[in-house]
């Protein structure tokens, strides 16, 4: 069951990615947010401890509150960027469970984190300003957040939460770019592509 579930999740995935390739929004419509719903499906089915499983899924949920308020046809920009950064904390409480054994990656994480805030963070913050100037401490609150949640899923040494937490900074960091500096054709996809890339090992990160 969890083998096919996870087939079913990339051929959906698949489809999102397409979806940008062809703009074609309804399609998009349907496919972005099942397969945010097929992830939550692998952290159900993984076997892992119930509290894991139960703090898991609330964040992926969060993350599907923002996936639906990110989509064109909704277009609620600071909902979608609130129901994230609720989902990053709770990600951290996963972390925590998980045990926060490798101090030293979390340090790097930090470190990493920081250089990013001040190169590209910067620059989205200040485009965020310009386009509207309520978001500039929304935006800002997010990248510590985010970078926080880093640093704790680097701390717990798991590959498969190392592997999530970098993608969701990837992810977030073009979607930032593409929404506030400089939109390119690719930028789309490439989101889509590592979202749900980190969405997808933070799930796996309970089997």
């Amino acid at each position: 069951m969890q083998t096919a579930l996870l087939v079913i999740t990339i051929a959906v995935a698949l489809l999102d990615w397409a979806s940008r390739l062809w703009h074609h929004e309804r399609l998009e419509t349907y496919t972005k947010p099942i397969t945010t719903v097929l992830v939550i499906g692998l952290a159900l089915v993984s076997g892992a401890p119930a509290g894991h499983i139960a703090v898991a899924v609330v964040a992926l949920v969060l993350c599907l509150g923002g996936d639906v308020a990110l989509m064109p046809v909704v277009d609620k920009f600071v909902v979608g960027l609130a129901s994230f950064l609720l989902g990053h904390l709770v990600f951290i409480g996963l972390f925590v469970q998980y045990g926060l054994h490798q101090p030293r990656l979390a340090g790097i994480a930090i470190l990493l984190g920081a250089v990013l805030i001040m190169s590209v963070g910067n620059l989205i913050v200040r485009g965020a300003a310009a386009n509207d100037p309520a978001l500039k401490v929304p935006v800002t609150a997010y990248l510590f957040v985010i970078t926080t949640m880093t640093a704790f899923g680097w701390a717990t040494g798991m590959g498969w939460v190392i592997a999530g937490t970098t993608l969701f900074v990837i992810s977030d960091s073009i979607l930032g770019w593409r929404q506030f500096v400089r939109e390119r054709a690719w930028m789309s996809v490439a989101v889509m592509v590592t979202y749900h890339g980190a969405i997808a090992s933070l799930a796996l990160s309970l089997w």
